[in-house]
C-alpha cells in the first residue's frame, strides 16, 4: 500500500471512529493533479466536525508521524479541508456535502476500497 493510501485509510479509520458516516475514498491523481487521494466525511454538526478533524490529525501524527500542509474551514466548522500534499480530508456537515456534491464533481475518480477497522473488544 502506498504512503497516501495509508494516510487516507488512518483518517478514514479515526473518521469512523468519531463518529463520521458516508465515508469514501476517492483516487483522484489521474483527475485532478495535485493530490493522490480525497477522503470524504460527512458530520452531523460543527463540534463533531472538529472532532473528526483533531481525531484524524492525531491518528495521522500518531501513526505515520505526518502533520498537514495547511486546514482550512476550521474556524466555521462547516467544511474543513486538511491537506496532506498527497491526500486531502474533507469533513463536512450534511448540508454542505450535499450541495457541493465532491462524489458526483470528481465522478470519473474510482472511489478506493476501504472497511472500517473494528475495534477490539476490550
Amino acid at each position: 500500500m502506498s504512503d497516501a493510501a495509508d494516510l487516507a485509510t488512518v483518517a478514514a479509520d479515526a473518521a469512523d471512529g468519531k463518529g463520521g458516516t458516508d465515508i469514501v475514498i476517492l483516487d483522484v491523481a489521474s483527475v485532478l493533479g495535485i493530490c493522490d487521494l480525497f477522503v470524504l466525511v460527512t458530520a452531523g454538526n460543527d463540534r463533531q466536525v472538529k472532532a473528526i478533524v483533531d481525531a484524524t490529525e492525531a491518528a495521522v501524527a500518531d501513526r505515520l508521524e505526518r502533520r498537514p500542509i495547511a486546514v482550512e474551514g476550521a474556524d466555521a466548522r462547516r467544511w474543513v479541508l486538511v491537506d496532506y500534499g498527497d491526500v486531502v480530508i474533507h469533513v463536512f456537515q450534511s448540508e454542505e456535502r450535499a450541495m457541493y456534491r465532491l462524489e458526483r464533481l470528481y465522478g470519473d475518480a474510482p472511489r478506493v476500497p476501504w472497511t472500517p477497522t473494528v475495534p477490539e473488544p476490550r
